[in-house]
């Protein structure tokens, strides 16, 4: 019951919102092209999600997979993004562990993290297009870019914030310096580096889309846009309505993924 009532007090925003956008398009204070309808962007969304011939009655259902436009988009959306959050993430979780670990190897490497660190991805646009042309390479290039400093910063963070407790326990139990690193240092910096995983994630999803509306012909940000050149304003909110339910379905396997993974952390224990 808890859950539920939970659920429905967090539809009340959502619904009072679209409760506002339906009066606002109905009462002609925008003009249908500037502000469509939630009807009308519903059935656009429908369109966009169902191929032209799915209603003919010899339709092989098998090929809606690959003839829906919206899944084929969303596809190529997220196979950029989970493409580039491994390489983003697959650097930076080792470098984060190292300059946690080792000041030294912090030293080395703050300098350059730090001065590269505000410096936002889609400023790599131009060098992205320059160095890798058009297509994935120049998108993914973004995306790790994007997620990558989130996860260094938190991995950083975790480990650092260590409770020297653990480490002079371990240490009079006999623990070595691999053992240390494995068995107690990670773990105990796992609720950082989650977060880091899950920010990152989520600035992966941003990046694809305006790497796809500069370098790729394909996904949904290269939609919203070609939406945007026909005054296809209903397609664009469609657009934009099916990046947040993915967004929030990655949002919420993390979440889980998170939750299981620490279910031994004080802080999660209901």
């Amino acid at each position: 019951m808890a859950r539920i009532d939970r659920f429905l007090r967090g539809l009340i925003v959502p619904v009072l919102l679209i409760a506002l956008w339906y009066t606002l398009s109905q009462t002609g204070v925008f003009r249908p092209e500037i502000l469509p309808s939630p009807g009308a962007v519903v059935q656009r969304w429908i369109a966009y999600l169902t191929p032209q011939d799915a209603l003919s009655p010899h339709y092989d259902w098998l090929a809606w997979l690959n003839s829906s436009e919206m899944l084929s988009d969303a596809y190529s959306s997220l196979y950029r993004v989970l493409a580039g959050f491994a390489i983003g993430a697959g650097l930076a979780l080792p470098l984060g562990l190292l300059m946690g670990a080792d000041k030294r190897v912090h030293v080395l490497f703050d300098p350059l993290v730090q001065f590269l660190r505000p410096i936002p991805p889609i400023a790599y646009i131009p060098l992205s297009i320059l160095w890798f042309g058009l297509g994935n390479p120049p998108a993914l290039f973004l995306i790790s870019i994007g997620s990558f400093f989130p996860v260094l910063l938190n991995t950083i963070a975790g480990v650092r914030q260590v409770d020297g407790i653990y480490i002079r326990a371990a240490q009079n139990l006999g623990a070595g310096s691999f053992t240390l690193f494995r068995r107690v240092i990670v773990p105990a910096a796992m609720p950082y580096i989650l977060a880091g995983a899950r920010i990152g994630l989520g600035t992966a999803f941003i990046v694809v889309i305006v790497a796809e509306m500069i370098a790729v012909n394909s996904g949904l940000g290269y939609r919203i846009l070609e939406a945007r050149e026909y005054l296809w304003s209903d397609k664009v909110i469609a657009g934009m309505v099916t990046i947040g339910l993915i967004g929030l379905a990655l949002d919420l396997m993390m979440a889980r993924l998170t939750g299981y993974l620490l279910r031994w952390h004080r802080g999660l224990e209901s």
